[in-house]
């Protein structure tokens, strides 16, 4: 799992983000700390000030294990051909409620790993999946909260049985903010 996560309150305002499963981390930046988590001054526009390092920031970012997520082949997902995967994902970003500039670096992020493959299966997990796999806190608690987190399996053929996932409404932005995305590869 590669999230990244984006901060935007009404006004600048401390804001303090705690993982539910730090030990399963295995990447941070900035720095994650175990017993306090992140806390940052986010402002707006999106930028994070990091209150440890003073470090200018548009986003926090973390990789974790999830060996023991289980996340496998479902019934339902979409089956999306190498050449149509960047306009599948503008298309399900959008109605998952990522704005231009978030669903661009989702892109350029998972676009190479998807290339690799003439065809993949792609799903994204339900709000009880994500929290599930890693749990999230934030103080001030935000208004809105958009998480995504596409699991992706690559494939030499499609899959003929895969009905197409049924995608939740779009979350209106409402109040301070916080989206999160990020994706992981089955490994079944």
């Amino acid at each position: 799992m590669k999230p990244i996560i984006y901060l935007y309150p009404q006004s600048d305002t401390d804001v303090r983000v705690v993982l539910g499963k730090p030990n399963d981390l295995t990447v941070s930046y900035p720095l994650y700390n175990t017993q306090t988590g992140w806390h940052v001054l986010a402002k707006p526009s999106g930028e994070l000030i990091d209150l440890q390092s003073g470090r200018n920031l548009y986003a926090l970012y973390y990789e974790s294990d999830l060996s023991k997520a289980g996340f496998k082949v479902e019934k339902d997902g979409f089956v999306v051909k190498r050449e149509n995967a960047a306009s599948s994902l503008e298309d399900k970003l959008a109605r998952l409620g990522l704005n231009e500039r978030e669903a661009e670096e989702f892109i350029i992020y998972w676009l190479p790993k998807l290339s690799e493959h003439e065809y993949n299966y792609i799903r994204f997990a339900d709000a009880d999946e994500i929290n599930r796999t890693m749990p999230l806190s934030i103080e001030p608690v935000p208004d809105t909260t958009i998480r995504i987190l596409m699991t992706y399996k690559g494939l030499d053929e499609p899959l003929g049985d895969i009905v197409e996932q049924q995608l939740p409404e779009t979350t209106a932005r409402n109040g301070f903010t916080v989206v999160e995305w990020g994706g992981s590869e089955i490994m079944d």
